[in-house]
């Protein structure tokens, strides 16, 4: 089945509404950083079917300060995207799906993610025992689970927040 103008049209309408949650995004985080006194670009994409936005220091002195909203171990950075979600559903009156990312801090946590995913898919591959990881977030579980798809194995979450974690199996 090839692609049809209706498909076209509904991919460049859903790419426009990802742009204009990013634009709102884009506004919340330029006033937040104003009330912080903080200093920061604002990128704005579409990444996987969402709106994606950073926020990036001109210079070291800046992404020190920005690594303050970031946290320990994200959990600021996971508050602010909340509250930056938040404004976007207030402004479109839509759940927003949004990912947040400070100083780069994501996306090397993505790449410690990967990591660990391929060591638990060598250990499956090679023992055939399913492995459990450390409790993880959402975003995190989700790119784990990625990694194990892309692998040909199979991966569950199990346990209740903030405890839920990842097991990796054989398919």
């Amino acid at each position: 089945m090839g692609t049809t103008e209706t498909d076209t049209a509904t991919d460049a309408d859903l790419v426009k509404s990802l742009e204009e949650e990013g634009e709102i995004a884009a506004d919340y985080l330029e006033e937040f950083l104003d009330i912080a006194d903080l200093d920061g670009d604002i990128d704005i994409d579409v990444d996987h079917g969402r709106a994606a936005v950073e926020i990036v220091a001109e210079d070291s002195a800046d992404e020190t300060a920005l690594r303050r909203l970031v946290g320990q171990g994200g959990q600021v950075l996971d508050a602010l995207q909340e509250l930056t979600r938040l404004a976007v559903q207030t402004k479109t009156g839509e759940r927003s799906r949004l990912m947040l990312d400070i100083a780069g801090y994501r996306a090397a946590r993505r790449a410690e993610l990967v990591e660990i995913a391929r060591v638990a898919i060598d250990q499956v591959t090679t023992s055939g025992e399913p492995v459990t990881l450390a409790p993880m977030n959402p975003f995190e579980r989700k790119v784990v689970h990625d990694s194990v798809a892309e692998a040909g194995l199979l991966s569950d979450s199990e346990g209740v927040e903030p405890e839920r974690r990842v097991v990796v199996r054989r398919g």
